[in-house]
């Protein structure tokens, strides 16, 4: 019996796909629990511009993505931290610092998950940071950390 997958099902398949599966299988399992509807002629051409409209979506993502990018990689934040003798810093500059440093200076929303900070900054000093604003898009902003007494 062919099926479409509303979800992914792990070892089945991923979300709208058309699978040949075993008539007690459907019936039993993917049809009441509303894992997959029976693949009609109707079903599948919804099922084809839903995920024509998915790729078109992710490629419209995908381009935004591009262009935030060119913006966001002239960027340059600077982050104030209280510094105690010899310019040592108390704590450290994480990425919430650094995405409400983004929110203040330049009007710039980002999410602080996407501000790919292996270790916390803990010196004085000008430090390139990664920014991953699409799973293919990254780009590098300028973090300054200066300090205050």
């Amino acid at each position: 019996m062919k099926v479409i997958l509303q979800q992914e099902i792990k070892k089945v398949g991923k979300k709208g796909d058309i699978i040949e599966v075993s008539e007690g299988y459907a019936r039993n399992y993917l049809l009441p629990k509303k894992l997959a509807i029976p693949a009609t002629a109707t079903n599948v051409n919804t099922a084809k511009q839903q995920k024509d409209a998915e790729v078109h979506r992710a490629k419209r993502l995908l381009d935004e993505a591009k262009v935030y990018a060119s913006q966001i990689g002239k960027l340059t934040v600077t982050v104030a931290v209280k510094t105690g003798e010899g310019g040592r810093l108390f704590g450290s500059v994480t990425s919430k610092d650094i995405a409400e440093a983004l929110k203040s200076e330049h009007g710039v929303e980002l999410d602080k998950r996407k501000i790919d900070l292996p270790d916390a900054l803990k010196a004085l000093g000008t430090y390139p940071v990664t920014v991953k604003l699409h799973p293919e898009i990254t780009s590098q902003i300028q973090v300054q950390v200066i300090g205050r007494p």
